[in-house]
């Protein structure tokens, strides 16, 4: 952990919160609460007009849940506090009167696709693949699920959560709806949010605040709908298939 880090950048209106794990920027509580903790001030500075969430390296925007915090879970008290640490993120993203550009530079699981489907505005690069891995683990997407399937529809989000060994390429999550561009190198994804951070950068904040009022509609009760999802995920991940799931992909 003492490499992982959530880092926040202002520059001209534009405030860019990256994060970074070396597990192929996974998710360990502690940067699941940086990252809430991160969106939420992003928010609430007025000299913050637009977000754009990113992370680090070129091959995986995020690999979801730590494995070593999930292996680590002896409780349901403790897995309920984990698997909120996403909804927290998740509501963050949701409260936020900022509009948030996601970067994904590269593959995205659980999680990981979850924070693509929670930006208001994902920008991809080809090889930007998903998977909703949560089933193979013995849990499930529940707490991600409702931000996945508002972005994507109940279709797709099913297809994915069922076949959870199954990788859908950044062209199905395009057409899908889960991101909103896809570019065919990284240049190229980083000049689309590039020239849309700056068109927005010089719009309405308030008009921009007013809009995503209207995308988020409907989600009012995600405060207390994701905290029981998380106790779902919580009760699920002490049983022995999902332990036994997760000594063999550590030893894997």
């Amino acid at each position: 952990m003492a490499d992982a880090y959530v880092k926040s950048e202002w520059h001209k209106g534009i405030t860019t919160i990256g994060f970074f794990h070396p597990q192929s920027n996974s998710l360990p509580g502690k940067i699941l609460g940086e990252l809430a903790i991160a969106i939420k001030h992003a928010g609430d500075d007025p000299d913050t007009l637009v977000i754009i969430l990113r992370s680090a390296g070129e091959r995986t925007f995020c690999s979801g849940a730590s494995f070593e915090e999930l292996a680590a879970i002896k409780n349901q008290e403790e897995g309920v506090k984990f698997f909120s640490g996403f909804a927290h993120v998740i509501n963050a993203m949701r409260t936020c009167p900022k509009l948030i550009i996601g970067r994904i530079q590269g593959k995205c699981v659980g999680g990981g696709v979850g924070l693509a489907a929670a930006v208001d505005y994902a920008i991809a690069a080809d090889g930007a693949d998903i998977k909703l891995s949560e089933l193979a683990v013995g849990i499930g997407p529940f707490v991600v699920g409702p931000a996945v399937e508002r972005k994507i529809g109940t279709s797709a989000f099913s297809q994915l959560a069922v076949d959870a060994t199954k990788w859908r390429n950044a062209d199905w999550a395009r057409k899908k709806g889960l991101f909103s561009e896809l570019h065919p190198s990284i240049a190229d994804m980083d000049e689309a949010i590039s020239r849309l951070a700056n068109t927005l950068m010089h719009s309405s904040p308030e008009a921009m605040a007013e809009m995503k009022k209207i995308f988020w509609k409907g989600t009012e009760d995600w405060d207390s709908l994701l905290v029981e999802r998380a106790k779902i995920s919580g009760r699920l991940v002490l049983s022995e298939f999902t332990s036994n799931a997760i000594e063999k992909f550590k030893a894997g």
